[in-house]
């Protein structure tokens, strides 16, 4: 870490001179002989800068280990990805709903990871940072395209690259999802423009497979052709708003001008129809995990005021991006003017973007870009637990990054003192931005500083409080562990995780009454627990109560077929029973404590 430090603080001071004209400079820039530096060149420039920066605002990632947060059953506990690329295992990437999701790009990217890194979890880090820089590259290039505007598109992609709320998605191993989908938005977007510029059968199928390719990286681009209704009004200019002056005429060098709004839906009615296929697939892959919330569990009530709360929450860290979490609890209830302030607060700003739509197109397709990208992952349809996530942020905040990039210098309008405001304001922020990603990313070194962080900068952390026990039950601090799961327990005292793993540290100690008492606590709360079963079969039998065990192990295996360990538990415990009447003494088993199992006890994504 001490030999990086240097290397990001010159980096970023390279950034800060380089970005002296972000928001009020020229396509072509005084060279030191006193010529010119073309469009190409800065161009070049530019992406080299912006790479070059990223890798020192992440440098540490690859010291960094597997987290118990997804990262087992995504990688070090997967048999398939540690099959490698073969023909069986892509198969298994392209039917499985495994870890409730259906994303087979991801599974492989995984698998060609596994076979030249193996478990070495740095060349894991390595493959996700270097597809958010060329997420970053990509971005700044297709912003450029569209727009013309070099600095303005530069300072929109360096705000992804080095915004805090990005850090989960690139310093996290299991959300290559997030970066490897993105990777494909960005190029559907590029296909996209250049299909309007050349309207040909071979650049839309291009555009095609790449929506495709994406979405089976990660369902997020379902909204992407929303999205591209928004490129058409601003910045492609393809079509004219109604009710306003905005795209009346459009500018002679688009080929495509007096294309209408029917034919706009029209030519995207391919991409509608894959995404609506997407959002069926994946609801099936989360149904088969259970890992939708009832209505029971998260009331609609509940659900939207979460929405409009998570949406202003968004922006606030994205303007002060203190106290980042993993992973954030769900808040079953605001006061009603919290919620209510929300709804005004959001549809006082929407009110007052479309009001300048005609003169400021940029502001009402960032705003809209923000809320329908977020509309998947909101909680209107809620996945998992947490209230909101980093993560759902990588894609939503281009939106207000766009807003901020083509409004700011509107705000500051002919002020003689305007493009040296703009540069050292834009410059400042960019540096800051990167210093506290920087910061960010060693939370995510290991689980243990992660979970505490976590703790640290949030309330009624349950989740956070049980995975940390895991943590610290695989290090063999037992005492501290069981500390965390009671602290879970007190915030959630339905929480079978946490009884789940007092259960497991319980059995580690011999301790085989008081395990089972927790493990029928877990199952008193979960009955569909096959983990939970085959551990009270193993407790059981190590009391040479074969009978119970084996009975606990065909309920494990009636639950999950698959479970080889209850399987091969349930053969010795019929092998023990067995002996047992023959007078034959079995011989100890060894400590319960396995691995899979504890792992299963740490909550997943």
């Amino acid at each position: 870490m001490e030999n990086s430090l240097p290397l990001f603080f010159e980096k970023a001071t390279l950034a800060a001179k380089v970005m002296t004209n972000v928001l009020g400079g020229d396509m072509t820039t005084a060279g030191s002989d006193g010529g010119s530096v073309t469009a190409r060149q800065l161009h070049l420039l530019t992406c080299l800068i912006l790479a070059s920066v990223t890798i020192a605002v992440f440098w540490n990632v690859q010291h960094h280990d597997f987290i118990l947060y997804d990262d087992f059953p995504y990688v070090v506990l997967n048999r398939h990805v540690q099959s490698g690329l073969t023909g069986g295992s892509i198969f298994w990437a392209l039917t499985t709903f495994d870890v409730s999701n259906w994303h087979p790009l991801t599974w492989v990217s995984l698998m060609l990871d596994y076979e030249i890194f193996r478990l070495n979890p740095a060349g894991y880090h390595w493959t996700n940072l270097i597809i958010h820089i060329a997420n970053t590259i990509l971005l700044f290039s297709v912003f450029r395209r569209m727009t013309e505007d070099i600095w303005r598109s530069a300072l929109v992609a360096a705000l992804f690259a080095f915004h805090p709320l990005h850090v989960e998605s690139v310093a996290w191993i299991s959300e290559r999802k997030d970066v490897l989908s993105a990777f494909f938005w960005f190029l559907t977007m590029g296909a996209y423009v250049r299909y309007t510029k050349q309207r040909r059968t071979g650049n839309y199928l291009l555009l095609i497979a790449a929506f495709v390719v994406g979405l089976m990286a990660k369902p997020m681009l379902v909204t992407l052709p929303f999205v591209l209704l928004l490129l058409d009004v601003w910045p492609l200019r393809r079509l004219a708003l109604p009710f306003t002056g905005f795209n009346k005429t459009p500018p002679d060098d688009v080929e495509a001008k007096g294309v209408t709004w029917p034919n706009a839906i029209l030519e995207k009615l391919p991409l509608f129809f894959l995404a609506f296929l997407s959002c069926v697939i994946t609801y099936l892959a989360q149904m088969s995990w259970k890992a939708l919330g009832t209505l029971e569990m998260f009331p609609l009530d509940i659900r939207l005021a979460n929405a409009l709360i998570a949406c202003v929450q968004y922006i606030v860290k994205m303007i002060w991006p203190a106290e980042l979490a993993f992973f954030y609890p769900y808040i079953v209830w605001w006061p009603p003017w919290i919620v209510g302030g929300a709804a005004l607060l959001l549809a006082g700003f929407t009110i007052l973007i479309l009001k300048h739509i005609g003169t400021r197109p940029y502001l009402a397709v960032g705003w809209l870009w923000y809320l329908g990208t977020l509309v998947p992952v909101i909680g209107i349809v809620q996945v998992g637990s947490q209230a909101m996530a980093d993560r759902y942020t990588y894609i939503p905040l281009i939106g207000l990054f766009i807003m901020l990039a083509w409004g700011v210098p509107e705000l500051v309008g002919n002020w003689r003192f305007r493009k040296p405001f703009l540069s050292v304001l834009s410059g400042g922020v960019l540096t800051v931005l990167a210093l506290y990603s920087w910061q960010q990313v060693q939370y995510w070194q290991n689980s243990v500083t992660l979970f505490e962080h976590a703790l640290s900068v949030t309330s009624r952390n349950y989740l956070a409080h049980n995975n940390l026990g895991v943590a610290l039950s695989l290090s063999r601090r037992t005492e501290d562990a069981i500390r965390h799961y009671s602290a879970a327990l007190q915030i959630k005292p339905d929480y079978e995780d946490a009884y789940y793993n007092i259960g497991m540290v319980l059995a580690a100690q011999g301790q085989y009454e008081e395990a089972i008492h927790r493990y029928r606590e877990a199952l008193r709360i979960a009955p569909g627990n096959a983990n939970t079963h085959n551990n009270i079969g193993v407790a059981l039998a190590a009391q040479g109560k074969f009978d119970e065990a084996i009975r606990h192990y065909s309920d494990a295996l009636s639950i999950r077929s698959d479970h080889e360990k209850a399987r091969t538990n349930l053969a010795a415990a019929m092998a023990s029973k067995e002996n047992q009447q023959k007078g034959i003494v079995p011989a100890k088993d060894g400590n319960p404590l396995a691995l899979p199992e504890l792992i299963d006890g740490a909550r997943r994504d």
